[in-house]
């Protein structure tokens, strides 16, 4: 659902690598990249570069890998004049294809790559009225015959990418295509409304945002809003990309110029996303977004029987809790890999670790084992068994950990209760009328580098020292472990509030105290009150805490004064506590940082319950050591 990070990442650095722009033929007398139109079956012209092995031989075929964007299959490099062919000739300014890098690693193993605007995207024809439409999905099918045609070509094609394209490759095994061996939906959404859009009901207004005036700027190949947005001079950049890569008959552009006047067709999303208030609303004209999520397409992609190699990480919006039901509903041989990484697996986003930290897988290694994944299924060998199982980073123990079941085995879920001044406690509360006040602070934030705002640019995820902003909302915080703590599965928070307006949002954080009092984030959840009946009827697939169905019938406002219950999950992680560390739960109102405002007028005024009767609490999944 992001604005794409490798665009960019160009235009925040004119900085490449130098080499020729026009690429030779291979060994094969064929092209070593081919940018086309390939013709839909109504007629829409679906923009595709191929990049096949620079050693091609005659007679040799080999299988493609495909990815599928709504953000730029590759960027255009404008005519280098004057002083800007000296820098492109010392390397100061791009002077390559920006998939190139990629296709040259990929092909060095014996692959072709295939990278596609989709529908209403791009270079390409059409409009979209939302993310993967049926003529969408169906297009797919259709670039996939035109792979198995060429003369390159093994038979066998595999589907890759990061967020949209990582749905993308997901959603290709709907088509039933009998070339599509396996895929790598790696940093996607597997539920889009509830992991990222609004969580807990609670509108991402940020984020929607951002994703309203990228997609803008690219749909309509405005150089000089991205200019603009990226801080740099529209001349200067222009100098540089002439905007999406046209393909190679649009020497004149006007093909390109014909494409883009269909944009005005396309979906406001932020205008789009901002009505789905409820899960059941729908996106703009179009239907909801259940209709266009992994989830809602289970069956057809279960008769695939499509292996699938998952990356997530545990800091990237939500997309851990999408992985980890899709591991637990699908029945797919499936690997998951979760990390401590920001969107894209560009940063170390371990809270535990230096501010500037390493990567622990990086880039070239993780392409490395998707590169093995893809030899299994897509190469002229015999397919091993694939299996299922869970590859996981604990943080502040720092290591890889594997398990077969999720939860893992194990783990125990253990009460923690809110106590009197401010405490945390493994004991249940006795007595009653027990209570705490809070009175909402609007400028309570997680800061402008948290998990939500990663997933528009794959930018690093850093919360600062929490201190400063916990003093601003409702805390309790145990008395120093005696032991070594690790927390590994989700937090389930029960609150018993009232409050004095008739809505609400509820955002609960789960942190680290040391003994020095620094503050670390951990994870967080939240909920708005007004989806907090709990449900019994059969949820779209495994959840990983309470049954909320979001729905607009399911709605109902808080009643001022009145004390009502809320259980929610918090986003899953795994991190080890030390002998001496302290957790503490802290309740906000409101995020600055990126989330509406509920309610958009009044401050409400909160009461928590912790009495024998209304226990609120957060139930912690303790692994055992």
């Amino acid at each position: 659902m992001r604005v794409t990070v490798v665009l960019l990442a160009l235009l925040s650095s004119f900085v490449c690598g130098s080499s020729a722009l026009a690429e030779s033929l291979t060994p094969a007398g064929v092209p070593r990249n081919q940018s086309l139109y390939v013709t839909m079956r109504d007629g829409v012209k679906i923009a595709v570069d191929a990049w096949v092995p620079a050693t091609l031989a005659p007679g040799q075929r080999v299988p493609a890998l495909l990815k599928m964007t709504s953000y730029w299959r590759a960027v255009g490099l404008a005519e280098r004049t004057g002083a800007f062919r000296v820098l492109g000739a010392v390397g100061m300014v791009p002077t390559e294809d920006i998939n190139k890098p990629e296709a040259d690693a990929y092909g060095a193993q014996g692959y072709a790559l295939v990278y596609v605007d989709v529908r209403g995207s791009g270079a390409s024809y059409g409009s979209r009225k939302y993310p993967f439409t049926e003529n969408e999905l169906n297009d797919y099918r259709e670039i996939v015959d035109w792979i198995v045609a060429q003369p390159w070509s093994n038979g066998k094609v595999g589907a890759m990418g990061c967020a949209y394209e990582g749905t993308a490759a997901e959603l290709l095994l709907t088509r039933g295509h009998p070339a599509v061996k396996a895929v790598a939906p790696m940093f996607s959404d597997f539920d889009p409304w509830l992991h990222l859009v609004s969580p807990g009901g609670v509108t991402n207004e940020w984020f929607i945002r951002f994703w309203r005036d990228g997609t803008r700027m690219l749909d309509t190949n405005d150089l000089n809003a991205l200019a603009k947005f990226k801080g740099h001079d529209a001349d200067t950049l222009k100098r540089v990309i002439t905007g999406v890569k046209r393909v190679s008959e649009d020497v004149s552009g006007s093909l390109l110029t014909s494409a883009l006047a269909l944009r005005a067709q396309n979906a406001d999303v932020y205008a789009a996303a901002r009505k789905a208030e409820f899960r059941d609303d729908p996106f703009g004209s179009g239907p909801p977004f259940a209709a266009f999520s992994s989830y809602a397409m289970k069956d057809a992609i279960e008769r695939s029987n499509a292996p699938m190699f998952v990356w997530v990480s545990w800091l990237d919006a939500a997309t851990v809790s999408g992985a980890l039901s899709r591991y637990m509903t699908f029945s797919n041989p499936m690997r998951v890999v979760i990390g401590p990484w920001s969107h894209q697996g560009r940063f170390d986003a371990n809270p535990f670790a230096p501010a500037v930290a390493e990567l622990e897988v990086t880039k070239q290694t993780r392409d490395e084992r998707l590169m093995r994944f893809f030899d299994a299924y897509l190469k002229d060998t015999p397919e091993r068994t694939a299996g299922r199982s869970i590859e996981y980073f604990t943080m502040g123990e720092n290591k890889w950990k594997s398990t077969e079941t999720w939860p893992p085995s194990g783990v125990s879920t253990i009460p923690w209760y809110f106590a009197p001044n401010n405490a945390l406690s493994p004991s249940a509360p006795a007595g009653l009328g027990a209570s705490d006040s809070y009175t909402v602070d609007f400028t309570a934030s997680t800061g402008a580098s948290n998990r939500w705002r990663t997933q528009a640019q794959g930018e690093d995820v850093v919360y600062a020292d929490r201190a400063e902003q916990d003093a601003k909302i409702l805390t309790y915080t145990s008395a120093p472990l005696d032991a070594d703590t690790e927390i590994t599965g989700t937090p389930v928070v029960t609150l018993h509030l009232n409050s004095t307006e008739s809505d609400g949002a509820f955002f609960v954080y789960l942190e680290r105290v040391d003994a020095a009092g620094a503050v670390t984030y951990i994870t967080e959840g939240m909920l708005r009150a007004q989806s907090r009946e709990l449900s019994e009827s059969q949820p779209p697939y495994a959840l990983l805490g309470p049954n909320h169905t979001y729905t607009r019938a399911d709605s109902a406002a808080l009643v001022p004064g009145e004390t009502a219950e809320l259980r929610f999950e918090l986003v899953p992680t795994s991190v080890l506590l030390r002998a001496g560390d302290r957790i503490r739960v802290a309740i906000a109102g409101h995020d600055a940082s990126c989330f509406a405002r509920y309610p958009t007028a009044g401050t409400p005024v909160i009461s928590v319950m912790r009495d024998a009767a209304r226990a609120s609490r957060i139930d912690l999944p303790i692994a055992a050591r």
